[in-house]
């Protein structure tokens, strides 16, 4: 055997340049040697190295002390070989994403409108003011205003523009938080190797090649690798092969481990052979990422309808390692099987067929589709009767003729049409759903994570909030999984408590200790504890630790044991499997005999025990009827204290009849002698009741389905409150189950699953296919009011099956093994029940927020759909603009869906039943509450749409020509239709009929906030120009009652900065005036005395008398400005002023003209 030459000096004469010359074997020799599979390898191994061994010497690396771990060494090896990380696809860019949600239909109708409208408003047509074309342009009051039809295409583009951007945004954030999700994901998953002769867990990032890899059951590979020690190991490598027969792996056979494939069974060491990209699942990235480049190409050369990763979106949005599970029960079709081929990354594009959408998902996109149906249908109705009112009114009823030169008047008007049609489309699809949807999600998973829920599939999430039924594991789910031997039956004897040493055999306890230690996992072990008083850690299987804490208890050792007789000596190994439910390790003896150890469940065990040792530790002989008595008097009594039983035997091969055919099982697992039957205990969780109590409360059967006997499940269940006294409910053990839901041929029937299924509460004894058959049956059963929705926790690799077809699976964080978590949906950081509640709490809560904001949503869009309507049918023209429109669909959904899909989840969303599959996401209250609130605010809108004018004293704003000026009248309609929707978004809050709609609205600041935030912007938009004074100031004058404000507050000292800034600006420009007028006063008493009535050609090049024409002081401004100056300044005061009358001192128009006319 190799000794350890890991520690090789790094220095070497060979150049830094090729690391490779370092080991005695180049990459490409390792990429070909793992190509070769079976015979061909073992021979390829044997002719080149000799054996694997030579591979371990070339490569450095001791097979039982691995690497040294020195950082240059892994350097090297990270230089010659790689890395072990397979770089995932590159994220879209912003701007793709903004190409992305540029592709939305509505939204590209809009743009050519939009782009139309704004073409045509900067062509003005000869003639186009003609009487002849009709009221086109009059009632415009001012030219300002007439040229700013511009506006309205612009702001639509602006609005486009803003809608687009915050979708991109959105898509990127749900990207990156994916990513980050993804690599929190990855940094978990830790590989366990050998270095420097410890048992070390590392990143699966870190390993290298050469390193010396242990693998167990349930393990998926992250490398490569050449076995140097199995036992028992099956491999699944469907992932790779598409082969659902899992492959026997062994030195002599078939020695080559490929990552990407799942340890079904058995355990073992490989010698790491290649990583990341060099690896096998790293080659088929590679030319996958090759061949979908080309495949890019070729699409952008023939103009098809978009990259292929589109097709494949439903799955590359969850952005997660798919690595999906290919495990599949014995019923599973094949070509599922061949479907879902193994992805470690997301860089990897497989046609995999995605569970069918989540219950919430298939409810968006019906109600979606008939919003669309009802808005398109909407909008075309308003856009034809607007077209046939305008051509039946201007040249039906009027009877004017089509003039050539009006054309483009015409045309202005259609695409004033269509934009309101498109307006119409626009504000009945709710574009604001998918953005509540993903943020309601996104803001569920962030804060899931800190009950322990690591949600992989966005979907699951809200899934989980209809489910109806969860079906559980027992061990460390429900229990603690803390194990330890409490009761225990050796020489005769059932001792309640664990007995002292000095009342046991020698002789039994010599066995009994050599039995545990060596027939178990030897990466199980017990730790000393991590604090001082703590609890002994406990490492690897739970039920070996309780067994080893037995020997510990009588006063033995176990690893003196181990280092005796290491892994390498174990002549063979049967490892624990689900329908073994045992494990045997065979020792060859010095004198050419065999001696076997078993240990495993105690009815299966006992029944192919044929002796047992008596209360001296000598063999008896152990008939059926005495194990029946046993059954009756020591393992019932056990397991209905909720005692799980194993029994530990041992059988010895003599010389005399030769080595036995080790691989005919039932032959060998059989004549054992029994040494002891021991009762195992796993306390319940102590806060699993309650939580199974809250489920039952809202409505979801919990059942339990476990491996363990039909006693310690009932006593465990009736613990957990799973069973309730009174209550009519089936304990099946999994041989049963089959018997009453299976046909004669063996193939189950619904119909007989039915019966079974609505009262069954414990399936014990069960095996992998049973969880998988009732889960599937659960799910396809059509029996009851409503379609079932089916969550399932599982830990092992055989539960991948149950896990992939349940609506929501749940894997454990601690105990789970890689195949588990792959197949789960969400994954539960601390394996405790009560997280499931929890995500039970926060489905609802999604499905809720989802509802609260269609809610809002659909009240908003039913009217403004029947205002632009009517509106647009009676008026010939939409009280509610395209603009406005676009503003209320983008600010009120786009932050509606923030404020009400960020509510956090109350304890009271458990006390109501679960909806299921059928029931519509519109509910009746929520169906009264939009109609009730839709009819109130149409009330109040028509109202003052068609009797605003005579409440308020204010011009009509119906029937305004094409380019008028916005009117007073339509202002108020909008922003009381806008008011009326902010207050409504209070109202949303409450969808089960509650009366107090403001109930904890303080415990959700997002919401505050936005519904204040929206209200001041409402205000800001709304305020008519010439009434914010703060922006007037900036270009005209001011009125005298502001210049005795200034005077007051001169001195306070709360002024801010902008404030002093205009300030001085003001008095600049004031003291500016102020001169001009001086000068123009000067001349004016000049010009009084001296040149009376001449006109002074000099006076033309004065830049003063410049300053002082009439162009830059508009005479409908005069009076209010010359007047309020003239007051102002001290310097003017001081002036004799021959014109300052009573009213206040200004000078009359005409004087004023009069001193212009000298300037000029």
């Amino acid at each position: 055997m190799a000794n350890n030459t890991a520690d090789h000096p790094p220095g070497n004469s060979v150049a830094e340049g090729s690391h490779e010359g370092d080991f005695g074997l180049a990459m490409t020799d390792l990429r070909s040697l793992m190509e070769l599979r079976s015979a061909e390898a073992v021979n390829k191994i044997r002719d080149t190295y000799g054996d694997v061994q030579g591979i371990c010497r070339r490569l450095k690396t001791s097979p039982i002390e691995g690497l040294s771990g020195n950082p240059v060494d892994l350097e090297k090896r990270h230089t010659a070989f790689g890395q072990n990380f397979i770089p995932p696809k590159k994220p879209k860019t912003f701007l793709q994403l903004v190409w992305e949600a540029l592709q939305d239909v509505t939204l590209i109708i809009l743009e050519i409108a939009a782009i139309i409208s704004l073409g045509l408003s900067f062509y003005h047509p000869p003639g186009g003011d003609s009487e002849a074309c009709g009221q086109v342009a009059g009632g415009v009051e001012d030219e300002g205003e007439s040229q700013a039809g511009w506006i309205e295409g612009a702001a639509i583009l602006f609005s486009v523009i803003i809608v687009v951007l915050v979708t991109a945004f959105n898509d990127w954030s749900k990207e990156k938080q994916f990513r980050g999700l993804q690599s929190r994901i990855e940094q978990e998953q830790k590989f366990t190797v050998i270095r420097k002769g410890q048992v070390i867990q590392i990143p699966v990032a870190e390993i290298v090649v050469g390193d010396i890899a242990q693998i167990k059951y349930g393990d998926l590979l992250p490398a490569d690798g050449i076995l140097i020690q199995g036992n028992d190991l099956k491999i699944d490598e469907s992932s790779l092969t598409g082969e659902s027969d899992q492959v026997r792996k062994s030195m002599e056979k078939d020695p080559m481990l490929l990552s990407g494939t799942h340890v079904m069974e058995g355990s073992g060491r490989m010698m790491v052979s290649a990583v990341g990209l060099n690896s096998q699942t790293g080659i088929i990235f590679t030319l996958l990422g090759a061949s979908e480049n080309d495949e890019e190409k070729k699409v952008k050369k023939s103009k098809k309808q978009g990259p292929p990763e589109n097709r494949n979106k439903a799955k590359t949005q969850d952005g997660i390692p798919l690595e999906t599970q290919p495990l599949k029960s014995e019923e599973a079709a094949e070509s599922e099987e061949k479907e879902e081929k193994e992805e470690a990354k997301p860089v990897k594009k497989v046609n995999v067929t995605k569970k069918e959408k989540s219950v919430l998902q298939g409810k968006l996109t019906r109600l979606a589709v008939q919003i669309g149906k009802a808005g398109l249908i909407m909008s075309a109705v308003t856009v034809i009767i607007l077209i046939l009112y305008f051509v039946i009114d201007t040249f039906g009823i009027q009877g004017r003729p089509w003039l050539a030169e009006c054309t483009p008047i015409y045309i202005q008007y259609f695409v004033k049409f269509f934009i309101i049609g498109v307006t119409v489309l626009v504000v009945a699809v709710p574009e604001g759903l998918p953005l509540a949807v993903t943020i309601s999600l996104a803001y569920s998973v962030k804060k899931m994570m800190k009950d322990n829920n690591l949600v992989r599939h966005l979907d699951a999430c809200e899934t989980m909030g209809n489910a109806t039924a969860i079906c559980s594991d027992k061990t460390g789910t429900l229990t603690m999984n803390r194990m330890t031997v409490v009761q225990a039956y050796i020489g005769d004897t059932h001792y309640k408590t664990v007995p002292e040493p000095d009342v046991i055999k020698p002789e039994t306890l010599e066995v009994l200790v050599n039995s545990i230690s060596i027939n178990s996992a030897y990466t199980t072990k017990i730790l000393p504890p991590e604090k001082e008083g703590g609890l002994p850690r406990h490492v690897g299987n739970k039920t070996e630790c309780a067994l080893l804490g037995l020997v510990l208890e009588l006063k033995r050792d176990y690893q003196p044991i181990r280092d005796e007789i290491p892994e390498e000596k174990l002549y063979k190994v049967y490892t624990f499997n689900s329908s073994r439910k045992s494990m045997s390790t065979v020792l060859k003896n010095a004198d050419g005999s065999f001696r076997m150890y078993s240990k495993g469940a105690s009815e299966i065990v006992l029944r192919k025990c044929s002796r047992i040792l008596d209360d001296q530790g000598q063999p008896r002989s152990f008939k059926p009827k005495d194990r029946d008595e046993m059954v009756r008097k020591v393992i019932e009594p056990m397991a209905c204290d909720g005692l799980r039983t194993i029994c530990v035997a041992y059988r010895d091969f003599p010389v005399e009849g030769g080595e036995p055919d080790w691989d005919s099982e039932n032959d060998i697992l059989n004549e054992l002698t029994c040494i002891a039957v021991v009762g195992i205990e796993d306390p319940v969780r102590t806060e699993v009741p309650e939580a199974i109590s809250k489920c039952q409360r809202a409505g979801i059967t919990v059942r339990m389905v476990t491996g363990d006997n039909i006693n310690t499940a009932r006593a465990i269940a009736t613990k957990c409150g799973i069973l309730l006294p009174g209550e009519d409910f089936l304990c099946l053990e999994g041989k049963e189950f089959n018997r009453q839901i299976r046909n004669d041929k063996g193939e189950v029937e619904q119909e007989r699953l039915d019966k079974v299924w609505p009262k069954l509460r414990v399936l014990a004894r069960s095996s992998p296919t049973d969880k998988h058959t009732l889960v599937k049956g659960i799910i396809d059963s059509t029996v009851g009011e409503t379609r079932q929705v089916v969550a399932v926790t599982g830990d092992g690799t055989n539960d991948g099956p149950a896990l992939k077809k349940a609506d929501v699976g749940f894997a454990m964080g601690i105990a789970g093994t890689d195949v588990a978590k792959e197949a789960s949906d969400i994954i539960l950081t601390d394996d405790n029940f009560t997280s499931i509640v929890k995500a039970v709490m926060w489905g609802r809560n999604v499905y809720d927020s989802i509802s609260k904001f269609l809610q809002f949503q659909l009240t908003v869009n039913v009217v403004a759909v029947i205002v632009a309507f009517t509106g647009a049918c009676i008026t010939q023209d939409s009280p509610l603009k395209a603009v406005q429109m676009l503003w209320v669909n983008l600010i009120m959904d786009t932050l509606a869906s923030l404020a009400l899909a960020t509510e956090p989840p109350t304890e009271s969303l458990l006390l109501r039943k679960p909806y299921g599959r059928d029931k519509p996401l519109i509910s009746r209250t929520m169906m009264k509450n939009i109609l009730g609130h839709a009819v109130y605010q149409l009330v109040i809108i028509f109202t003052l749409l068609f009797a605003g004018e005579k409440f308020f004293d204010i011009d009509s704003g119906r029937n305004a020509p094409l380019h008028a000026p916005p009117s007073e009248h339509y202002t108020i309609v909008f922003n009381v239709f806008v008011m009326m929707q902010l207050f409504n978004e209070v109202n949303a809050r409450k969808i089960h009929g509650e009366r107090n709609v403001f109930e904890g609205i303080y415990r959700n600041p997002i919401f505050c906030s936005v519904v204040l935030g929206t209200f001041a912007l409402q205000l800001i938009t709304s305020i008519p120009t010439h009434h914010l004074k703060f922006l007037k100031e900036a270009g005209h004058g001011i009125t005298k009652e502001e210049i005795h404000e200034e005077e007051l507050t001169e001195g306070a000292d709360e002024i801010d900065h902008a404030e002093m800034e205009l300030r001085r600006g003001q008095i600049l420009w004031f003291r500016g005036l102020n001169r001009i007028q001086t000068q123009i006063k000067v001349v004016n008493a000049f010009r009084s005395s001296l040149y009376a009535g001449l006109e002074s050609p000099e006076s033309r090049s004065s830049i003063h008398s410049f300053m002082a024409h009439p162009e830059f002081v508009p005479l409908s401004e005069e009076e209010a400005r010359i007047p309020t100056i003239k007051e102002t300044g001290d310097e003017i005061d001081s002036l004799p002023s021959a014109t300052s009358g009573a009213s206040g001192g200004g000078e009359s128009p005409s004087a004023f003209r009069n001193s212009c006319e000298l300037s000029i």
